[in-house]
């Protein structure tokens, strides 16, 4: 399976936005965003340079990449389905990876990051009604019952995680029994309980070139 396997922290720097993407570390004083904020590289505290439309566009499709932790070709079949749905496509593209298997296991918080979460689906940890399923990009569906393998609730990260999700929250689309280490998905994800500062129109315009 084809990783992003470049360095974290400086997707957020280069998106001049913390993403999120080592899970407690980003909420700690050892976040290198915090430490650095400014883009990687020689010339990262360079004076800012007036940016192209393209280039703006592009930067929007690259964070939301990184947030969701997809390859360029993942990413555009994601966008091909929003297409085809009825409604705005770029509400339709957020849904829909919002919906995704390992995005779901992360806000419940079996997973402190999207990346601890894609590990846990691959490694057989979770199951949909009863059902092992191992895809990351699996699509969840209302009412849809995800709970943890039996085996697997002894295990100490995903107990702390659990013990730790008061503080990111569970979003209202999702119902987290967590003594039951239980989650249902209550309706479809939707666009105003997104709030990190995503311009998904950006995205729709550059694909439409």
């Amino acid at each position: 399976m084809a990783r992003n396997i470049g360095a974290a922290c400086r997707r957020c720097r280069r998106e001049n936005l913390k993403l999120y993407l080592k899970g407690d570390r980003c909420y700690s004083d050892k976040c290198s965003f915090e430490r650095r904020a400014f883009g990687p590289g020689q010339h990262g505290q360079a004076r800012f340079k007036k940016q192209s439309d393209y280039a703006i566009q592009l930067r929007e499709k690259q964070k939301v990449k990184s947030m969701y932790g997809m390859l360029e070709g993942q990413f555009r079949l994601t966008f091909d389905k929003a297409e085809m749905q009825k409604g705005v496509t770029g509400e339709n593209l957020l849904i829909l990876l919002e919906r995704r298997l390992d995005n779901t296991v992360f806000r419940i918080g079996y997973a402190s990051s999207r990346n601890q979460a894609r590990q846990l689906v691959r490694h057989n940890h979770i199951l949909i009604n009863g059902k092992r399923v191992n895809i990351p990009s699996y699509v969840v569906s209302v009412e849809d019952v995800i709970t943890l393998k039996e085996k697997s609730r002894a295990n100490a990260a995903i107990n702390e995680n659990l013990e730790a999700v008061v503080r990111r929250g569970v979003p209202s689309w999702l119902e987290l029994e967590k003594d039951n280490y239980k989650a249902t998905v209550k309706a479809l994800p939707n666009r105003e309980e997104l709030t990190m500062p995503i311009q998904e129109q950006l995205i729709v315009e550059l694909y439409s070139k």
